[in-house]
């Protein structure tokens, strides 16, 4: 291990945290945004109020893929078609688990809480890296080098945090396998780092290339479930998407004033994509890659025109500072990430990215009738008339879930149709108004004398095509400024809105609602029962008719997490003396019986990360169970479940951020064990005997 370097302690490293996050990971992750002021301040009601006055691809995908890609897949969508037996009728009673008898096929013995440095699988179960930060994705990429590091190496080279991660099937044995890169942790990657400022220009280029996306080939091992990266041959989908790579607008705000910028006069064509979190897939196969906390890689906010400021503010961007603290300086080497020069281009972020993994040479785009926010999720699937359906979250304190609908109905196999889905359409945010009396949710986790938390819900026009719907906002405004829409509209204010996905067997949906330390006890409402929510809690929404084009829909919490020894928690009635304790909900993913499975960002219990499997309907709906936990400092991102539901897929995102780690003092050597550095990356975990996985 080389000597340490000197090293200035980092800036920002305490304050207010989410969960049981390091405040390394909220420095780097999303600029330490829960040690500054909520963003929406807007006068829009805590549903408590509410409920006060209430009680007075290509149709196939290429190469021999099969059908759709099943739930935890993220794509898939295809769940459109619910049977009309396992349709639970979307009332109280259905959805705290009136439907459904006998017990699951989950029979895994659950993985207990622990913090040990590696992937920690159930009895019977193996587990094996795929690809990890630095392995060579394209021709003539080198091995990975870690004190040898460049920017022309690291474009070529399998990116930094991974966090969403989908497959493409190409027969039973091989596909292709996309990950989205989230962000850098610089303090880790290079010895001595300081910050933006001090930072060498080759680091922030590095920086730059080991964000976006990576398209890999896989291919089965033998028989079994493990999967191993495609290392011989020509390799030709792989590719590697950055931070510099050209894309293009489509869609409504196309071409508007909001996103012209010097360099860009036409607004249609931008360079790269930031802080890409969740995504999903479109039913002609492709990715939806969701941009989320794009506002930390800006300066300049204080030199904007006054006119600009309240929208900057809106999305979390200092209009006071001109180098925001712990900046990682983008604007030294590009000068476009200065507002005080570009005021625009902050604006060309915070998009849904569609990407064709089957073509390399392909121009991704930024689908502007999706809304502009800090997405998470882009899930996909199909009204009962056709139409496609996108589901996605906003994932900042108090903010809101929204909707799109498509004009036009999807035709398989027809590609000149289905591309033009997502540019016209409907974007609507929810509304939640809860059942039962205020006085009834004080904030105790004691539940309402109904035996539920839950109530009815609407979904709100913003905008279609052209077309706004909000006063006072065009519709280029209402999709660049979405958040601004949404507050006039008197949509409900959530406790981080996660990953939001469909289940394929009930076709109800479920929103991970990861935390909000910052609800007070006069902010409680029924969807979001708790003060200083440090643990989250699951949303299930029930839409009218099970059909996804629906604008009104029942909703309940089936889980509120957390200890089951607290009061406070909730898993759907289940004897809480056997459930795993569960914190942080992030991602959601579904096997083809419809269980839950529940990826954890946080854990703000004193435990490691992990996995968690829920049945929803019969006997042990609510028996959550740790299937597997990741490394020390790391956080548990996918899951994908594969076609055949012999392999679970996780990304293992920022293994080893823990407060006062270095690359001179590493918190972790996942993957590599012995004196390694952590590097992040996607694992899969299968069943020794080649059962399903959860058996």
């Amino acid at each position: 291990m080389a000597n340490p370097s000197p090293r200035r302690l980092l800036p920002l490293l305490n304050g207010s945290r989410e969960g049981g996050r390091s405040a390394m990971t909220c420095q780097f992750r999303c600029g330490n945004a829960c040690a500054h002021e909520v963003p929406n301040t807007s006068a829009n009601r805590y549903f408590g109020d509410i409920v006060a006055e209430a009680m007075s691809r290509r149709g196939v995908l290429r190469a021999g893929a099969v059908g759709a890609m099943v739930a935890g897949a993220g794509a898939a969508g295809l769940a459109a078609a619910v049977p009309a037996a396992a349709d639970p009728g979307g009332d109280a009673e259905a959805m705290r688990g009136g439907w459904g008898h006998g017990r699951s096929s989950l029979t895994f013995t659950p993985v207990p809480p622990n913090n040990d440095d590696k992937l920690t699988v159930p009895a019977g179960y193996e587990s094996a890296v795929v690809v990890a930060w630095g392995d060579p994705v394209l021709p003539g990429a080198p091995e990975f080098d870690f004190d040898n590091q460049t920017a022309e190496a690291q474009a070529k080279q399998f990116g930094y945090n991974c966090d969403y991660v989908t497959f493409f099937p190409m027969g039973a044995n091989r596909g292709l396998l996309w990950v989205n890169h989230e962000y850098t942790d610089e303090a880790l990657m290079f010895r001595g780092y300081t910050d933006g400022t001090a930072a060498t220009e080759e680091q922030i280029k590095i920086g730059l290339a080991a964000h976006g996306g990576s398209v890999v080939e896989i291919e089965r091992v033998g028989r079994s479930g493990q999967w191993k990266l495609v290392t011989k041959g020509r390799r030709r989908y792989n590719r590697r998407i950055t931070a510099t790579t050209e894309m293009r607008f489509s869609g409504p705000a196309a071409g508007s004033d909001l996103l012209k910028t010097p360099a860009d006069p036409t607004g249609r064509k931008v360079f790269g994509m930031l802080n890409n979190c969740a995504g999903g897939t479109t039913p002609w196969g492709t990715v939806l890659t969701a941009e989320e906390n794009f506002n930390q890689y800006f300066v300049g906010g204080n030199g904007v025109p006054e006119a600009q400021k309240p929208a900057l503010t809106r999305y979390g961007i200092s209009t006071t500072t001109a180098i925001p603290s712990g900046s990682r300086r983008f604007d030294r080497v590009d000068e476009r990430f200065d507002l005080a020069k570009h005021h625009n281009e902050v604006n060309r972020f915070g998009w849904i990215v569609e990407i064709d993994p089957f073509d390399p040479d392909s121009t991704p785009i930024k689908r502007t009738a999706l809304g502009r926010f800090a997405h998470e999720a882009a899930t996909t699937t199909l009204a009962r008339d056709g139409r496609l359906v996108a589901y996605m979250g906003d994932d900042s304190r108090f903010e809101y879930i929204y909707k799109y609908v498509s004009k036009n109905r999807y035709i398989p196999g027809h590609d000149r149709n289905n591309r033009t889905l997502l540019d016209e359409g409907t974007l609507y945010v929810a509304k939640f108004t809860g059942d039962s009396p205020a006085s009834e949710i004080d904030g105790s986790g004691k539940l309402p004398s109904d035996g539920a938390f839950d109530g009815t819900g609407q979904w709100i026009k913003l905008v279609s095509g052209d077309r706004s719907f909000v006063e006072g906002m065009t519709a280029a405004e209402v999709l660049v400024y979405t958040r601004l829409a949404a507050d006039k509209v008197g949509a409900t204010k959530m406790d981080r809105p996660e990953d939001v996905e469909r289940n394929p067997v009930n076709g109800s949906v479920y929103v991970a609602l990861t935390n909000n330390s910052n609800r007070t006890a006069a902010q409680v409402d029924e969807a979001n029962p708790r003060p200083s929510n440090r643990h989250g809690h699951i949303l299930e929404i029930t839409e009218d008719r099970n059909d996804a084009g629906a604008l009104t829909f029942k909703w309940a919490l089936p889980l509120v997490c957390g200890d089951p020894n607290d009061p406070s928690t909730y898993f759907a009635g289940f004897d809480k003396s056997k459930v795993s304790p569960i914190s942080c909900p992030d991602n959601v993913a579904f096997d083809a019986e419809g269980n839950l499975w529940i990826s954890t960002d946080g854990n703000a219990l004193g435990a490691n990360d992990g996995l968690f499997a829920m049945p929803l309907k019969g006997k042990e709906r609510g028996y959550v169970r740790q299937f597997l936990s990741v490394p020390v400092g790391a956080e548990t991102c996918g899951p994908l479940i594969s076609p055949d539901q012999r392999s679970v897929f996780v990304a293992v995102q920022h293994p080893g951020e823990k407060d006062g780690a270095s690359p001179e003092n590493p918190a972790s050597h996942w993957p590599d064990g012995g004196d390694s550095q952590p590097r992040p990356g996607v694992a899969v975990t299968w069943h020794s005997k080649g059962k399903k996985i959860g058996a």
